[in-house]
């Protein structure tokens, strides 16, 4: 059986150990969702992960609706995510970007524009000066097109950019998940009803995307089990596990899950995970994400339902998740209160185990 710490090929990435950063929002981009040189630092130092799947990024204005967040549209953005590819590759590693678009939660304050997402309902957990979402509108035929194009683009300016792939971001209830599940699309076209249909929109974006960087190069996140962020749905297995089926025709490199526990303390649920569903019919890599320990991880290596695990949250507070696994090392907590402040503070300023042993 595979250890956590042998290597794994994904596509054409060679990753060097199976232990995954998970994409974290951070919000140290600029207003203008340009990516910082304070970015340089926090991506170099997460290095030896066996990849760093980078931060939700934007790929339009429409579909961005957070302050502060990195995007993929403009020439500006894309040669600011430069420094930071070829430091993670001076530094020995692999970087991927996410590629966004958060549909009716994309806030209208932040865009300047109305969302637009499956079926024209607001999402909940609308607060006012906190998650002021408004209601989308249902997008038209034009606008799935438009948003096709647009990630082919932003998949195009990640490989200028120097990522070694992209990832779409089809999980947490965003755009693509809005298509998916049945809480949410209630549309009677070609992009609702049926679970082949809901599906559709989230295959055409992959196959753009493919068709941009090439299959070896292209993955994507789901997050089939459970509510999240209002999107939901009454029968996951139904339209999850003949999406896997299709994504691995495609050949993609590796497909992420997300997947909610009982006792998850960041989004739980009481549905069943549906990763054993999964891997029947998804034969290339899969990578499984959610409040891992280092023992449970192995397990599910061991028991052949994942390839490799992504850690979210561990890798805000221990850079060198992957030095600290191995020498069974204290994980640091991280500062919640940080996640999303301005500058370097719970954000660069983690100590590596070899500073703490140094000072």
């Amino acid at each position: 059986m595979p250890s956590l710490f042998d290597p794994i090929t994904i596509g054409a990435i060679e990753a060097p150990n199976r232990i995954f950063m998970a994409p974290l929002t951070r919000m140290r981009a600029t207003s203008d969702h340009v990516p910082t040189e304070l970015m340089v630092d926090y991506y170099r130092q997460r290095a030896s992960a066996g990849l760093i799947i980078a931060e939700a990024t934007g790929i339009s204005r429409i579909g961005l609706g957070w302050p502060n967040t990195p995007g993929l549209w403009t020439g500006a953005q894309t040669e600011a995510w430069k420094p930071i590819t070829e430091a993670v590759h001076a530094a020995g590693g692999r970087i991927m970007a996410q590629l966004w678009h958060m549909g009716r939660l994309a806030r209208p304050d932040t865009t300047g524009e109305e969302s637009i997402s499956s079926s024209p309902v607001r999402a909940p957990y609308a607060v006012p000066d906190k998650n002021p979402y408004g209601t989308p509108r249902a997008a038209t035929l034009d606008d799935i097109r438009q948003t096709i194009d647009d990630y082919a683009a932003a998949a195009r300016n990640a490989m200028a950019a120097g990522f070694d792939g992209v990832q779409v971001h089809s999980a947490n209830g965003y755009l693509l998940d809005q298509f998916l599940r049945n809480g949410v699309n209630a549309r009677d076209d070609d992009y609702g009803g049926s679970p082949e249909n809901r599906i559709r929109f989230m295959r055409e974006v992959m196959e753009r995307v493919v068709a941009e960087v090439g299959a070896d190069r292209t993955a994507i996140r789901l997050s089939p089990n459970g509510e999240s962020q209002g999107a939901d749905d009454s029968d996951p297995e139904s339209v999850f596990v003949p999406a896997a089926r299709a994504l691995n025709a495609m050949g993609i490199a590796f497909l992420e899950l997300r997947e909610q526990s009982p006792g998850s303390s960041f989004g739980a649920s009481d549905v069943p995970k549906l990763s054993p569903q999964i891997r029947k019919v998804f034969t290339g890599p899969l990578v499984l994400n959610q409040e891992y320990t280092l023992a449970g991880a192995q397990a599910d290596l061991d028991s052949g339902v994942a390839d490799a695990i992504s850690w979210g949250r561990r890798y805000i507070g221990n850079p060198d998740l992957v030095e600290r696994f191995r020498a069974g090392a204290p994980l640091t907590d991280d500062n919640p209160k940080t996640w999303y402040a301005k500058g370097a503070a719970g954000y660069t300023d983690y100590p590596t185990l070899e500073a703490t042993a140094a000072s």
